[in-house]
């Protein structure tokens, strides 16, 4: 790997970084002030929380999907860096589709870097907003989230994420995903019952508010595990509709997405 290559790679690190932290600190400041403005109404504290990541969410995306692709979601990244793979055994080239700004799709070394990226980020994201409204930088959530229902809840949402998602990209319609991933997934916090985090990087995180988008460290697990089977189905289900892109340059999504993120 090259010197200008390897800066590339960090480059796009540092955007998945910032966008991750971002998306997180819209989850969670959103949900503190809706339990300042409207205390006892979880309908309408919900209400608020999602309109604020909805379009949070819709913001990062166009502003970093030129840069690394914005996927800001590790279930993403992998799912990609799979199709990628595949793509090439099949000698069909870089058949990806969450646009990184490879030739090859997204990378091995690309997991490397955006993985870790997306959970440091997230996290510090989470402290951020704690920060911004004069709680303690992070505390450990007391906001239990577990159960088979929830779990279902974190498999459809995540599964629905991919679908989107890899569809856009597969039929050329990247430039549709800010609004397109927003759309979903502020209707997505209102159809599932885990108010679809659908993201472990954001999952991990919010185990660090204590606040209305905290959920308990020993709740993460199970919702990590769910969001990965959801995002195995997801793909599945994208290699049986979509099975070849049809785009001129399917690795060059401009304007792919998150995964991420959620409610409350």
């Amino acid at each position: 790997m090259t010197r200008e290559m390897t800066r590339d790679l960090y480059r796009r690190g540092l955007a998945e970084l910032l966008g991750t932290g971002l998306l997180v600190t819209v989850v969670v400041g959103s949900g503190i002030m809706a339990e300042r403005l409207s205390p006892g109404n979880a309908g309408l504290e919900l209400l608020e929380n999602s309109t604020a990541t909805t379009l949070g969410l819709a913001v990062l995306i166009l502003a970093l999907a030129p840069v690394s692709g914005a996927h800001f979601n590790p279930v993403v990244t992998l799912v990609d860096h799979l199709f990628a793979l595949f793509a090439r055994r099949a000698g069909m080239g870089a058949d990806s589709g969450a646009g990184t700004c490879t030739s090859a799709g997204t990378t091995g070394r690309d997991v490397l870097v955006y993985i870790p990226a997306q959970i440091a980020g997230g996290i510090g994201g989470a402290v951020l907003a704690n920060l911004m409204f004069a709680l303690p930088a992070a505390t450990a959530s007391t906001h239990a989230r577990a159960g088979g229902h929830l779990w279902l809840g974190e498999t459809v949402a995540t599964a629905g994420l991919i679908l989107l998602i890899f569809a856009l990209s597969r039929t050329g319609r990247g430039a549709n995903a800010p609004a397109a991933v927003g759309a979903y997934i502020g209707a997505a916090y209102w159809f599932t019952s885990s108010t679809s985090f659908a993201n472990p990087a954001v999952t991990i995180a919010r185990a660090f508010t204590d606040t209305f988008a905290g959920i308990k460290p020993s709740s993460v697990p199970g919702f990590v595990l769910a969001q990965l089977v959801g995002a195995g189905i997801g793909a599945l289900i994208v290699a049986a509709l979509f099975p070849r892109t049809t785009t001129s340059n399917p690795s060059a999504l401009s304007a792919t997405a998150v995964a991420a993120r959620s409610a409350s």
